[in-house]
């Protein structure tokens, strides 16, 4: 059994809140293929053109290798 991870970076989004952008940004990725942890890295934002928020959150992603 292997004890490595690969691990990547995404970027999720949200005009939600920066949960809702963790969760969608995981959960995607754990559907290509299943995530063993995440780590949040950065949390930022911007102010759109119409004053709506839009989180975004960079994740760290490691998954087992097999």
């Amino acid at each position: 059994m292997s004890k490595s991870f690969e691990i990547i970076e995404r970027v999720g989004v949200s005009t939600i809140s920066s949960s809702e952008a963790i969760k969608a940004v995981v959960k995607e990725a754990n559907e290509q293929k299943r995530v063993g942890w995440f780590e949040v890295l950065e949390e930022r934002g911007r102010v759109m053109d119409d004053g709506e928020l839009e989180f975004q959150v960079t994740v760290k992603i490691g998954r087992k290798l097999n």
